[in-house]
């Protein structure tokens, strides 16, 4: 395992109790226990879902299309034609 640097650590501080901007030890360690893992692995867990959550996952775009991108996008696509998609999902018959 690689030497820990301080340099990309920082001081984590439990909260006196729980609420929508903290947990006590006691909750985090019980989280932990109940995901099997430690409590710094249940703290990124954590994290991680928040983010996934808040943070936007993709790259923003140049905005609206442009007349000649929607032209383009027109020419490849067939227009005009009826199409339908069956599924087999669900049985189609009636009792």
């Amino acid at each position: 395992m690689p030497a820990r640097s301080t340099a990309n650590q920082i001081a984590f501080r439990y909260r006196p109790v729980d609420s929508d901007f903290g947990v006590t030890r006691q909750t985090a360690m019980r989280l932990a226990e109940h995901l099997g893992v430690d409590e710094t692995q249940a703290i990124h867990r954590a994290l991680h879902e928040l983010a996934m959550r808040v943070l936007p996952q993709y790259e923003a775009d140049d905005g609206p299309l442009t007349a000649t991108q929607v032209r383009q996008i027109k020419k490849q696509v067939p227009q005009g034609r009826k199409r339908s998609v069956r599924s087999s999902l669900f049985d189609a018959q009636t009792p």
